[in-house]
């Protein structure tokens, strides 16, 4: 993408990002029982989705590494995996904010809140593992085989509180599971959806972003390699 490209995409994006934000504070109604710290629900929820799309992302381009080894499917993986990360922590942390007046506490051992915390050290551990490895080419092959087994703590995560037993709300398809359901009003449905859709293009700006950033770092690991011959 041209630079003319990615200065429109970063304008929608703020723009987006702000309007959600305008919804979330101005648009959608205070939740009767919860109040203000119900607004949090909605930067909480877009991170966690756009956490899990990355890890899903860095799996499918490790995958395609694995099959044909190009190094632009390890840089948009390892990209992937760090943007995941960040919104994975947001997703801890706001989760937390929300937990703190609603259960009396920051943090409890909840499935949801354990499988979370779970994926994001995996995640965290292929960082720091990835970085001990000198070699491109073992460090690209060790990075998608862990990709890939490492996205099988996405669908554990999502479904962890329709699969144990839980205090934590069922945002998406509760049946079953009416008590720990979240009813949102029309206005709140729209200001969730806008968020999604919001962070859900965040995510796309900052993943261009980052790979354009990697492959300049990835030519620059070459040619000291290649100096070093």
């Amino acid at each position: 993408m041209k630079k003319n490209g990615f200065v429109v995409l970063d304008v929608v994006t703020f723009l987006l990002v702000a309007a959600a934000a305008g919804l979330v504070f101005f648009f959608a109604p205070l939740e009767a029982v919860m109040g203000y710290v119900q607004k949090v629900f909605y930067f909480h929820v877009s991170s966690a989705w756009v956490g899990m799309l990355s890890f899903i992302m860095a799996a499918v381009a490790g995958g395609v590494y694995l099959k044909n080894g190009k190094r632009g499917a390890d840089i948009t993986s390892f990209a992937a995996v760090e943007i995941g990360v960040l919104f994975s922590v947001i997703a801890i942390i706001t989760g937390s904010i929300w937990a703190r007046p609603i259960w009396n506490t920051w943090w409890t051992w909840d499935p949801r809140l354990t499988t979370t915390a779970i994926m994001t050290l995996v995640y965290v551990a292929y960082l720091m593992l990835r970085q001990g490895i000198d070699d491109p080419e073992k460090r690209a092959r060790f990075g998608a085989v862990y990709v890939i087994i490492g996205a099988l703590s996405v669908p554990l995560t999502f479904m962890s509180i329709r699969i144990f037993r839980t205090i934590h709300p069922v945002v998406i398809n509760a049946p079953g599971n009416a008590s720990a359901a979240f009813d949102m009003a029309p206005k709140m449905l729209v200001t969730f959806l806008f968020s999604l859709f919001a962070f859900s293009v965040m995510f796309v700006t900052l993943l261009l972003h980052r790979i354009q950033l990697g492959k300049a770092q990835d030519e620059l690991e070459q040619k000291k390699l290649i100096a070093n011959e």
